[in-house]
């Protein structure tokens, strides 16, 4: 038996049964009922059903259990692809966080960066300024001391004019013709 012939059996079962189905529930119009007599359907239908070959109603039931366990496939690739959104939902959210956490992370490396690197800042200027003043102070130090040491020249070289004069007048003094002279006791007492 073909694929195509078992089709067409399972197909007649089919509307036998919905045969049957109709009949079962006959249309009524209050007190008055139509249709076929129930019985002699029902009984009809039974009666064909007992005749069709018992291959075809072993192929019909392997029909309806392939057709069962498609159903439940459908049913597991479902929940199975219903877990797996809600696993992708779940990872997605998860990595959602953890690259929140690595951007406020980076923010502030790159907040503290820029705080360090304006410190790095004011700390070239402070330090800038520190040498300028420290420039400034020792070229004043230095003219301070050239100043002082010119001072101190000055002041010396008076000295030594002074002393220089009187080593040139006690020169003078003893190259005088009358300083071979006895020089009288208050003369020397002065010397």
């Amino acid at each position: 038996m073909d694929a195509g012939t078992l089709g067409g059996f399972v197909d007649i079962l089919r509307l036998l049964e919905n045969l049957n189905d109709l009949v079962e529930k006959p249309k009524t119009f209050g007190p008055v009922t139509w249709g076929l007599n129930k019985d002699e359907i029902g009984m009809q239908i039974a009666k064909i059903k007992a005749s069709l070959p018992n291959e075809l109603k072993q192929a019909v039931q392997t029909v309806r259990e392939s057709e069962r366990i498609v159903d439940s496939a459908r049913e597991d690739a479902t929940m199975t692809l219903e877990a797996a959104k809600k696993e992708s939902e779940r990872v997605l959210s998860e990595a959602r966080k953890e690259a929140e956490k690595i951007v406020e992370h980076a923010r502030v490396q790159q907040e503290r960066m820029i705080h360090e690197s304006e410190i790095l800042k004011l700390a070239k200027a402070q330090s800038e300024e520190i040498r300028n003043s420290a420039d400034r102070e020792a070229v004043q130090m230095r003219r301070g001391a050239e100043t002082y040491a010119y001072d101190v020249l000055n002041q010396l070289e008076g000295v030594i004019t002074k002393v220089m004069n009187a080593v040139e007048r006690g020169k003078s003094e003893i190259d005088r013709p009358d300083a071979h002279a006895v020089v009288q006791p208050r003369e020397r007492a002065r010397v």
